[in-house]
């Protein structure tokens, strides 16, 4: 089958700089506040073949340019033909260049024929260097494609409620959705305005709300009006609510409806138990991650917009056990990391460069493509090279003028290098050894970067009296906040004797500032599931997003805070409407569940191995299922009245329970019986 090819990582670089300068605040556009890598605007793309018979094939292109043929024999002799012609190759061995040039968009092509026909075995060139892998998707292969608009579902919603209030129409979707309004007048146009808003508060503030749009008559060049039309359609916005002021009977005037837009992942996860709170979380971060995934992994959807990278690479964890698509992960990857050059870290955040580098462990882990990773290798080495560029004698890495350094939302001791940042810079330089490894590159650079910057890390922050890593060793004031200790639990970094002694004197200790954000929330559940502690995850997860439940959330929010009430609980960035109601990260539940109370686990790249060790007791009864390849193998697995059923379609798997393990038979239902002390024994 015939795909549109480009040069790899273009396709990705132009769509995000399309996303990120979409972000609309209160009328006005607002364009990232980073440097944008720019696309390749003149390539080649080329491919040799052994033709055997003569036959025809054509060249669609988004571009100008020509198409040249090559007789590899010994003449050598070279033909040219235009795009979008019919063209008979020669007999023999034969090379084949198609040269595009496109100055204001993305030059790709499609070659259709059937021999010669574009696919992942052609290469590219931006006539530097060596050439490249051409980059595909699976979304764009037929002719009257433009690989320049990314395809999205859509689906036309009305309404679940309206109500009349203060003289005005307030319609309810019933969560937030990204969508374009429509408004159908019955007959003559009368001016209204759109308030729109993720809560009912910010919908019905008409002054103060984040998004608004006023349906007027709109003027020509001249000053005339153009011919009255019937039917209105807004840009694409994220919201909720969306009331109409000062028109109690809006059904007279007209019909509103929206036309929402989607990526239409497949529905492959899922979790279900008798515990309605825990299955009402579960189908509300899926809701929440499905609505932040399209072209990439995106922060939320009504602020922002923008792709940053901390919160990309909380949902690959998510992915894996949701919708599990790798073209999400490849296009998020690609675009956030741009050109080859690396002038800025990510998102302008040094945290979210080392993020990303860990990223590229954590995609091989989960679909054991070498060949991806190869392709991203150079890049990779860049940005970790650029990253310890601005480390000091010790190792420790700081922000040069114009880097933020992040973290989280959060009371930390930010005077001097940050314990936190070192922990992730340790973690990125054991995945840059990791992949060096893999390809077969020399690792003894970066080893030995990763074996000084530990052995520094414990010597300067860690402190014996408070039992905890603090903050910063150069300010003098050994404060302690959760995130490094949460780091080095998570990176197995200290063993179980300093793990007991951090989740005392830190993470089961009231007086250290607890965590506000499900970003960092994440990291604090999971770094306490990997010691053991099921039950207090499962009881925060019920807490903290049952939490967002209770407080009328119908999908995750950015921040939760549970001591804010009212319109207090939307208030963020010193804007009253400026929390995401929406936000990737919040989606964490998916991932918490799946990996640690349901316990699946890859124990081999691209899941050639697994592991599931459930927490039973934990969960009581339950149904789930979660996916094992990109090519639709899953794992279905249930408990009812002391019967764990479980089939798996691929095999590799082992069920651990009570310290026994089995093997799990790939195509065939394993039933146990199950008793209160988690023994079990094999029914079939």
């Amino acid at each position: 089958m015939s795909k549109w090819i480009w040069y790899h990582g273009d396709f990705e670089i132009y769509h995000a700089m399309k996303q990120n300068f979409d972000r609309e605040e209160r009328g006005m556009t607002w364009p990232a506040y980073w440097y944008t890598s720019n696309w390749n605007h003149n390539v080649y793309f080329k491919r040799d073949y052994e033709v055997t018979h003569k036959q025809t094939f054509i060249v669609h292109a988004k571009g100008k340019g020509y198409v040249k043929i090559t007789n590899l024999g010994s003449d050598e002799h070279e033909s040219k033909s235009p795009l979008d012609t019919k063209i008979e190759s020669p007999i023999g061995h034969i090379r084949i260049q198609v040269f595009v040039s496109n100055m204001q968009g993305l030059p790709t092509v499609l070659v259709e024929g059937n021999q010669i026909f574009s696919d992942e075995e052609w290469v590219a060139s931006n006539f530097l260097g060596s050439d490249v892998s051409v980059g595909t998707s699976k979304y764009f292969t037929h002719a009257n494609q433009n690989p320049m608009k990314f395809e999205y579902s859509q689906r036309r919603l009305m309404a679940s409620k309206i109500e009349i209030i203060d003289g005005g129409t307030l319609y309810d979707f019933g969560h937030d959705i990204t969508a374009q309004t429509l408004f159908k007048f019955n007959n003559n146009f009368q001016q209204i305005t759109l308030s729109y808003g993720e809560s009912r508060t910010e919908a019905l503030d008409v002054l103060g709300t984040y998004l608004k749009h006023t349906l007027k008559k709109e003027k020509d060049p001249l000053g005339q009006y153009y011919p009255e039309t019937k039917t209105f359609v807004t840009k694409l916005r994220a919201f909720r609510y969306i009331y109409v002021p000062d028109v109690s009977n809006l059904k007279k005037i007209g019909q509103l409806s929206v036309n929402f837009e989607y990526v239409d992942f497949p529905q492959i996860g899922n979790f279900k138990s008798s515990d309605n709170e825990l299955s009402q979380i579960w189908k509300i971060a899926d809701r929440t991650l499905r609505l932040c995934s399209g072209v990439f992994f995106i922060d939320g959807v009504k602020r922002d917009r923008w792709v940053w990278a901390g919160d990309a690479y909380q949902c690959y964890f998510m992915n894996r056990y949701d919708f599990f698509d790798k073209e999400i992960v490849e296009r998020t990857i690609l675009g956030l990391r741009g050109e080859l050059d690396i002038k800025q870290h990510l998102d302008t955040i040094v945290d979210y460069s080392l993020y990303w580098l860990i990223s590229i462990e954590l995609y091989y882990e989960t679909f054991a493509d070498k060949n991806f990773v190869n392709n991203i290798y150079q890049k990779m080495k860049r940005l970790m090279d650029y990253s310890l560029e601005q480390t000091n004698d010790l190792g420790f890495i700081y922000g040069r003028k114009g880097d933020w350094i992040y973290i989280d939302w959060a009371d930390i001791d930010r005077n001097g290098t940050l314990c936190a940042e070192q922990m992730l810079l340790a973690r990125a330089l054991q995945s840059m050894v990791y992949i060096s490894k893999l390809l077969g590159k020399d690792d003894t650079f970066y080893q030995k970067k990763y074996h000084d910057l530990r052995q520094n890390i414990d010597h300067y922050f860690w402190n014996a009296t408070k039992h905890a890593y603090i903050d910063s060793y150069e300010s003098g004031m050994k404060h302690v906040s959760r995130h490094a200790n949460i780091f080095a639990i998570l990176f197995g970094y200290v063993g179980q004797n300093r793990a007991n002694e951090i989740v005392r004197s830190v993470l089961r200790n009231d007086r250290i500032e607890p965590i506000k954000t499900p970003y960092f929330k994440f990291w604090e559940l999971e770094a306490l599931a990997q010691i053991g502690k099921y039950k207090y995850v499962l009881d925060e997860i019920k807490s903290y997003w049952g939490g967002m439940l209770a407080n009328g959330a119908t999908t995750f929010w950015e921040q939760f805070d549970p001591t804010k009430q009212g319109s207090a609980r939307y208030e963020m960035y010193d804007d009253k409407y400026g929390k995401s109601l929406c936000h990737a990260w919040g989606s964490s539940p998916i991932y918490l569940i799946g990996r640690y109370l349901v316990g699946l686990r890859p124990t081999a790249p691209g899941y050639g191995t697994y592991e599931i060790n459930p927490q039973l007791k934990l969960l009581n009864d339950f149904d789930c299922t979660f996916p094992l390849s990109t090519s639709g193998d899953k794992v279905e697995m249930s408990v009812h009245e002391g019967t764990l059923n479980i089939t798996a379609t691929r095999p590799g798997g082992v069920l651990k329970l009570s310290d026994r393990k089995m093997t799990i038979p790939a195509n065939e239902t394993i039933e146990l019986s199950i008793n209160e002390n988690n023994n079990w024994k094999v029914k079939k």
